[in-house]
């Protein structure tokens, strides 16, 4: 079974958290690791780039690195821990003398999915996940998490879409012209 989407792999086995629902992949998210790289928010304060980075994945998430709880750990603030979170996106800070990179190592050693995927460029940090982990992890580059990044998805067939990008139509601006032309094409008689 292949996919697109970096964290989306193979399942070895169904887990369920308490609530019932199926807990297949933990995807847990080096915070700063991503924002501190990505164009989109290398160059907004702090506070920023978590709202940025936290908002992209609640609305992309599933699509950029695939199905699973999606996990964002930021170094502390004061009080640290779990923070107001929405689905699907959890957001924990790690706690005063406790680095992110600690909370992480000790989330993928605590967790009850079949499989982590880490997203970080951080080699020691993937290599500490590795270790504390009891189920098999996965390990994609920060970039998979970008602004930028794009889903990989099917492709229009190739004179579909040098017709529209060649004219500036946007996608189903064609159906939207046939529509209209139905409507004013038509005389008093309701004759075209």
């Amino acid at each position: 079974m292949s996919s697109s989407r970096p964290c989306a792999t193979r399942w070895r086995e169904r887990s369920y958290l308490a609530s019932g629902t199926m807990a297949l992949m933990l995807i847990l998210v080096d915070g700063y690791n991503v924002t501190k790289s990505d164009p989109a928010t290398a160059a907004l304060l702090s506070e920023a780039q978590r709202d940025q980075l936290v908002a992209r994945l609640r609305a992309r998430g599933a699509e950029l690195l695939g199905a699973g709880r999606i996990v964002v750990v930021f170094d502390g603030v004061t009080g640290g821990g779990p923070a107001a979170s929405a689905a699907p996106v959890e957001v924990h800070f790690s706690r005063d003398g406790e680095s992110a990179d600690d909370l992480i190592v000790s989330l993928a050693g605590n967790a009850h999915e079949t499989e982590i995927c880490l997203v970080t460029s951080d080699r020691e940090l993937a290599q500490r996940v590795r270790s504390a982990a009891s189920v098999p992890v996965t390990v994609v580059g920060k970039e998979a998490a970008f602004h930028s990044a794009k889903a990989k998805r099917r492709r229009r067939s190739p004179s579909r879409a040098v017709v529209s990008e060649s004219l500036g139509v946007p996608p189903g601006g064609n159906d939207i012209t046939r529509e209209l032309e139905g409507i004013w094409c038509v005389d008093d008689e309701g004759k075209e």
